[in-house]
């Protein structure tokens, strides 16, 4: 529930956690009340494309980065059609956005769509908190919605958990559609929308890709009906182990041999479709300085992630499964999660993270190309 309300900034707010923790501060953006769970970002640019990743979704983004709206909203660097984090946490927002492409504020935009956010807070504390107690149910209120801490933080504690959600199909379109190739057409790629970016479709098409984005519904005679000389899994919010159909898709793709690449929460299906578990992280990775290992070059990235689930899969050996050997591809240098995995005997590779990073970095860029060399081979 939200309210328009021009003045936020002088608006008291507080932030409850589910362990009984609460910040003060004042109201950002919407004045009202929110639910989700809370986790934090450690990305410095970048905030626009953050809140409209679909993969926040029932998500509260604590923002480490001490001042944010600097930069303003503009009307190009939108991942999706919305925001989706349910709530938005801030230390010192901007006074005035300050760029040439900016069209309005932060704060006007989040107030425009009805999130409700908190800034005046020690983020810097908050984010301590999260990593040493872990990701966790939050609620923001302002306004008419303040209540005694203690129903507040009952109706923070009535709230579902993250683990055992099932979100994909709340953020993927309900329509297919097609993102044109630029130049040369050279391939058709199938796309299943778990929650996919605007840029991802795009840098696919930057390298003559036509690609047909699919609905998470998508059947595999959905898929075939394109003729796709690949097929692509793409991101998503939830907890992978609600993912069935989803990994019913993925086995059928593997059984045909397609070219397939998957991102995120893609990278969980395929690690389930061969067969290993998933789990919850503690507070998960998010951000644009992650550091991963690409394990077949040795080359280490500095990465663009947003998950709070990873693959539970052996890092140490080759694995066999029933679609012939895998093993893990990318490692996390930080905390050794599995980032990415890779059949040894088909054309089928992962990673947990973001290559398309419109906010940067593009060190990761190159696994465009490397599904590019699979449905080359495949062609040949």
């Amino acid at each position: 529930m939200t309210t328009s309300t021009r003045g936020t900034a002088r608006v008291p707010a507080v932030l409850v956690l589910e362990d009984g923790r609460t910040f003060r501060g004042r109201a950002y953006g919407a004045v009202g009340e929110t639910f989700g769970e809370a986790v934090f970002s450690t990305g410095m640019t970048g905030y626009q494309e953050t809140l409209t990743d679909p993969s926040y979704d029932r998500q509260i983004v604590v923002a480490t980065a001490p001042q944010i709206g600097n930069t303003g909203w503009n009307d190009e660097d939108d991942e999706s059609a919305r925001i989706w984090v349910s709530g938005y946490v801030v230390r010192d927002p901007a006074r005035v956005p300050s760029n040439w492409r900016a069209k309005r504020s932060l704060d006007d935009e989040l107030e425009r769509q009805g999130v409700v956010g908190i800034s005046g807070i020690d983020t810097r504390a908050l984010t301590r908190h999260l990593r040493e107690r872990g990701s966790m149910r939050a609620g923001i209120f302002s306004g008419e919605a303040l209540a005694p801490e203690a129903d507040l933080l009952a109706r923070v504690q009535a709230q579902p958990q993250m683990k055992g959600a099932s979100l994909y199909e709340e953020v993927a379109t309900k329509e297919a559609y097609v993102v044109p190739a630029v130049g040369e057409k050279r391939f058709t790629v199938a796309a299943i929308d778990l929650g996919i970016k605007g840029m991802t479709p795009h840098r696919m098409a930057e390298r003559g890709i036509e690609v047909h984005v699919l609905p998470a519904t998508a059947t595999a005679e959905d898929v075939y009906a394109v003729d796709p000389d690949g097929v692509f899994f793409s991101n998503g919010p939830g907890d992978p182990a609600t993912a069935d159909g989803p990994v019913a898709l993925m086995t059928a793709v593997l059984e045909r041999r397609t070219p397939l690449f998957g991102i995120c929460f893609g990278n969980q299906i395929l690690g389930r479709a061969l067969g290993f578990g998933t789990y919850k992280l503690k507070y998960g990775h998010r951000g644009i300085n992650q550091p991963v290992q690409d394990r077949t070059t040795g080359k280490v990235e500095v990465t663009a992630h947003n998950h709070g689930f990873a693959v539970d899969a052996p890092l140490d050996k080759v694995s066999e499964t029933k679609f012939g050997r895998a093993e893990v591809s990318h490692v996390c240098l930080n905390d050794n999660v599995v980032e990415g995995l890779q059949l040894l005997d088909q054309p089928a590779f992962s990673v947990q993270y973001h290559p398309e990073a419109a906010a940067g970095p593009h060190d990761a860029a190159y696994l465009f190309d490397r599904f590019v060399s699979l449905m080359e081979g495949q062609r040949a």
